[in-house]
C-alpha cells in the first residue's frame, strides 16, 4: 500500500516550471485570484496541508500556526520573513524557507532606477509633459535635477542588494560610503567603499540608499531625526520594506524641503490608499513594490521556493531556510 501524497497550499500562480516542480512531489492547491485569500481563507486552506508556499502579502503568525497541525514548512516568496511569525514556527518545527540572492540584482537595478528618476525628475516632468504643459523646447532653467555620476552614495544595509547597488554606483564614479551590522572589507577592496557611522553617512551622503530587512529594531529607522541630518539636496531611496521608514516624517521632510526627494518601492501599508499625503508630492517616485519583478529573477525566485517547499514536506535541508536552528531537532 502506498503513502498517501503530502499535500500543499500556494496562494498565488507562480511560473508553470515550478507549479511543475511541486506538483510531481505532492498534491496541490493554488489559490486563482490575483488578490490574495484573506486571513480567514488562508487558515482554513492550510488547516490539513504539510506545506504552503507565501509571499509578504500572506500574515503567517502564531493563530494560524497553530490551526495548521500538519504543517512542516512555509516556503516564503521572497527574502524578507517579516510577515512570518518565525519564532513560532521554530518553536513548532515548522521550518520556514526564503529566497535570498537570487533577486539581488534585480532590486538593485529597480533602486538604481529610483535613484536616477528622482534626481533627475523624470516621473514630474513626465507628468508636466503628459498634461499638455509642454510649450517650450528649452529653457536653461527649467528642470533642474541632481547630477548622478561623481556623487556620494550611503547605503544603509551591505548585504547582497546593497552589494549590488554599489556595484552599479561604481560605473557612475560615486563615492559610495555604507553602514552596515558588520564591516566588509572585501567589499571595500573589491568597490573602494569607506565604512562609516550613520551619523556620518546621513550628513555627507547625496543618496541614502535603505538595504536593512524589516525587524522591530528597523522599524522607522529613518525617522524625522535622521531626516534633518541629511543634507537638504539629498534624495532617500527605499527598496527594502516600507516601514523602516516613518512615512508620517517622510511626508513632512519631502513637503517641506528637508530633503530634495525620495524614491520608495516599498511603502507602509501596502497597497499604500491612494488619499495618502505622499501621493501628492511631486518630489516623490514610488512605484508598487517591483523589485523582483523581472522575468529571470522572478523565475528563478518561483523555482527556489519550489525547491524549498518540496524539501520540507519530503523532510530534507532547504536550499534557503530562515531558521535552521531546528535541523537537529527534526533529524535533517
Amino acid at each position: 500500500m502506498t503513502s498517501p501524497r503530502s499535500r500543499v497550499f500556494v496562494t498565488r500562480r507562480i511560473f508553470p516550471e515550478a507549479e511543475d516542480l511541486i506538483s510531481d512531489a505532492a498534491e496541490m492547491e493554488v489559490w486563482p485570484d490575483e488578490s490574495p485569500p484573506s486571513p480567514e481563507m488562508l487558515r482554513e486552506k492550510i488547516a490539513g496541508v504539510d506545506g504552503v508556499l507565501t509571499n509578504i502579502m500572506d500574515r503567517v503568525d502564531a493563530g494560524l500556526l497553530q490551526a495548521a497541525g500538519r504543517l512542516k514548512v512555509v516556503s516564503q516568496l521572497g527574502v524578507g520573513v517579516d510577515n512570518v511569525d518565525v519564532a513560532e514556527a521554530t518553536q513548532r518545527g515548522v521550518l520556514v524557507g526564503n529566497t535570498p540572492g537570487v533577486l539581488a540584482k534585480a532590486t538593485a537595478d529597480i533602486g538604481f532606477a529610483l535613484l536616477m528618476s528622482a534626481a533627475r525628475r523624470v516621473g514630474e516632468s513626465e507628468r508636466w509633459l503628459r498634461g499638455g504643459n509642454w510649450r517650450i523646447q528649452y529653457h536653461p532653467m527649467f528642470w533642474l535635477g541632481q547630477d548622478i555620476h561623481g556623487s556620494t552614495l550611503g547605503i544603509i544595509g551591505m548585504g547582497q542588494i546593497g552589494l549590488e547597488m554599489a556595484r552599479r554606483a561604481r560605473g557612475f564614479d560615486m563615492r559610495v560610503l555604507y553602514y552596515s551590522r558588520t564591516r566588509k572589507p572585501d567589499v571595500e577592496a573589491e568597490l573602494s567603499t569607506e565604512f562609516v557611522g550613520l551619523d556620518r553617512l546621513l550628513a555627507e551622503s547625496d543618496f541614502v540608499s535603505l538595504h536593512v530587512p524589516l525587524t522591530p529594531e528597523t522599524r522607522h529607522f529613518i525617522g524625522e531625526q535622521e531626516l534633518r541630518q541629511m543634507k537638504p539636496s539629498a534624495i532617500l531611496i527605499n527598496v527594502a520594506r516600507g516601514a523602516v521608514v516613518d512615512q508620517t516624517a517622510l511626508y513632512s521632510a519631502l513637503k517641506d524641503g528637508l530633503i530634495r526627494a525620495a524614491g520608495i518601492d516599498v511603502t507602509d501599508p501596502e497597497p499604500i490608499p491612494t488619499g495618502d499625503p505622499l501621493l501628492t508630492l511631486d518630489n516623490l517616485v514610488v512605484t508598487p513594490h517591483i523589485g523582483s519583478a523581472s522575468m529571470d529573477a522572478r523565475r528563478e525566485t518561483c523555482l527556489l521556493a519550489a525547491r524549498n517547499l518540496v524539501a520540507g514536506i519530503e523532510g530534507r535541508r532547504l536550499d534557503a531556510c530562515a531558521n535552521p536552528q531546528i535541523y537537529n531537532a527534526l533529524g535533517i
